[in-house]
């Protein structure tokens, strides 16, 4: 049996580059060498292709995406590189954005993941909670401008950005100001919510429709502060301020309305493939959804495949399943 050509893309050209390179290393290492034949793509933090020997690779040589696969620039001449597949393990802006995707669409490659559609939905928190709301899911109380008198304590964030990149936790007014020209530094679009008080659960997901697998869901145990675990110099030793309970310590029946909240989610926002969903739980014993990342992190100190992995399922098998559903066309 032939090998599948997988074009795998990493890097970016924005705040996530470093965790994404991170990721992409992680999915070198899951990749079964019988199965899969691996074109590395990275794209710099200046936006330029190259086609690397892995992900740890620094140089490359320059190429460009084509409806015939990828096409490798010479000195005078090219190669064309067909693609069965293509994996963007990108986070944040221009990967899990929808931006990628499209061009993936145009280019008539199937790709792992979800769609243009449901990517760019999730990837803006304001329009992940409209919708969100309308399939009768709690979200926090948000704006988008500033607001007159919310309750204290809130949290400022750029409205599409990933990783905690800009987001701070305000206590007063005077706070504020600052605030909102930390998140503009990475979106011109900015949200601000209050404070849900409660436990963050987390729940993975991967397939589509009715066809859905779940991970054993975790719960990120804080001793200050907020969850920013990708911003830490060394996230694979441990977290400065959290650690991750997996299966999360939670009652049954708080467990299954996480899980039951987490899937109306996924659906109602269209995803397919994967994605990760934040929920808080309250005291009181409501869900709330946090948000929808369509291309969690896959770093050695991920949730995503922790908590698929306490599910039985290893990085490799939750790959050998992505691709499997793009091969298949069941995931556009």
């Amino acid at each position: 049996m032939s090998k599948v050509r997988i074009g795998v893309l990493f890097g970016g050209a924005f705040e996530e580059h470093p965790v994404s390179v991170k990721s992409a290393g992680e999915v070198a290492r899951s990749l079964d060498p019988a199965r899969y034949e691996p074109c590395w793509i990275k794209i710099t933090r200046g936006g330029d292709w190259l086609l690397c020997t892995g992900p740890e690779a620094v140089d490359g040589r320059p190429v460009v995406l084509s409806p015939s696969g990828l096409v490798v620039l010479g000195d005078g001449a090219f190669e064309v590189i067909g693609l069965d597949v293509v994996f963007p393990v990108l986070h944040g802006r221009q990967g899990e954005d929808g931006a990628v995707q499209g061009l993936l669409e145009l280019a008539g490659i199937p790709y792992v993941g979800c769609d243009v559609q449901s990517s760019a939905l999730c990837m803006d928190k304001s329009l992940t909670y409209v919708v969100a709301r309308s399939a009768g899911v709690a979200t926090p109380t948000y704006w988008t401008e500033v607001p007159e008198s919310p309750t204290w304590p809130v949290f400022v964030k750029p409205a599409r950005s990933g990783s905690s990149f800009g987001v701070t936790k305000v206590s007063t007014e005077d706070e504020l100001n600052t605030a909102l020209e930390v998140a503009r530094q990475y979106d011109s679009k900015v949200v601000v919510e209050e404070a849900v008080a409660g436990q963050e659960i987390g729940c993975s997901v991967l397939g589509v429709g009715d066809d859905l697998v779940l991970g054993e869901l975790d719960r990120v145990a804080l001793t200050h502060g907020f969850f920013r675990i990708h911003q830490e110099d060394a996230p694979e030793a441990g977290s400065e301020n959290s650690t991750f309970v997996v299966p999360a310590d939670i009652p049954a029946d708080s467990a299954a309305l996480v899980r039951e909240t987490a899937k109306a989610v996924y659906r109602a926002l269209g995803c397919s493939g994967l994605a990760r969903v934040d929920l808080f739980l309250t005291p009181q014993g409501e869900v709330v959804l946090n948000e929808v990342n369509t291309m969690p992190g896959l770093t050695s100190y991920s949730r995503y495949p922790r908590m698929m992995a306490a599910a039985g399922l290893s990085l490799g098998d939750v790959v050998d399943r992505l691709v499997s559903l793009a091969l298949t066309g069941k995931l556009r």
